[in-house]
């Protein structure tokens, strides 16, 4: 694996490399022990999304919506962040600029050290009022569905079909696609609009882009480089190779 991975071009572009933008599916989460929703045994298999994941859905029954988002919680409360998410949040510090973006929402990056995260799709285990827009991790609600200290009702704070993006996260990540002069795109299928997108820009910009995925997907014809395989073996090899290049200067 590691020949695969270290070979000299992509040294020298980790060594010349003043930008570093990545986004994340998915597939660095699903090693993690978080369920996908594409996949072969995905939960949108046993659920039909739109009655479970609009704004509509939330309108018309919220105890049903929140019992849901409760039982993904909890299950998202028994997984730990990986070796992959531990090798990101430590690449971090190699770059002058370092941008992660990620379209999941379980919140595994910031629990394994992550010093910036843009949510593309929000995160499960926050909450945001629909009245004063107030957010707040908590879930020791004293009525159920809850309710905000405001008075107004409390959704998970998630994009839901039919919804835009957060705008600021959106923006940010997109100016760093353009910006980057270094691209990885781990674990996702990119099928997704518009995150899937953001390689696109990458590459348009003048970007190396490298693809870890265990199957080919959209982007794949574009890389620069591909490396199948898990980001939880693969990330950590590829943070040895940088502070061997660094190592080099």
């Amino acid at each position: 694996m590691i020949d695969e991975i270290d070979h000299r071009e992509f040294r020298a572009v980790l060594k010349r490399a003043r930008h570093t933008a990545v986004l994340t599916g998915a597939g660095i989460s699903a090693e993690s022990g978080v369920p996908t929703f594409r996949g072969a045994d995905g939960l949108w298999k046993k659920f039909r999304p739109e009655e479970l994941a609009t704004f509509e859905a939330f309108m018309a029954n919220p105890g049903l919506v929140w019992e849901w988002y409760n039982y993904r919680r909890d299950l998202i409360k028994k997984v730990k962040p990986n070796p992959g998410h531990y090798a990101l949040a430590e690449m971090a510090g190699y770059f002058k600029r370092f941008t992660l973006i990620t379209q999941n929402v379980d919140g595994l990056h910031e629990l394994a050290g992550s010093p910036q995260v843009y949510e593309l799709h929000g995160n499960i285990r926050r909450n945001r009022c629909l009245k004063c827009n107030r957010t707040d991790y908590r879930d020791d609600y004293v009525q159920f569905p809850p309710i905000c200290q405001c008075g107004g009702s409390l959704r998970p704070d998630v994009v839901w079909f039919g919804e835009m993006l957060p705008e600021q996260e959106l923006s940010a990540s997109i100016a760093a696609a353009r910006d980057c002069d270094l691209f990885f795109s781990i674990g996702t299928s990119a099928a997704v609009q518009p995150a899937a997108s953001l390689p696109f820009m990458a590459k348009q910009n003048g970007a190396f882009v490298v693809e870890i995925n265990p199957e080919p997907s959209e982007i794949s014809a574009i890389c620069d480089l591909t490396i199948r395989g898990k980001s939880g073996e693969i990330m950590p090899l590829i943070v040895r190779i940088i502070k061997e290049v660094q190592g080099e200067e």
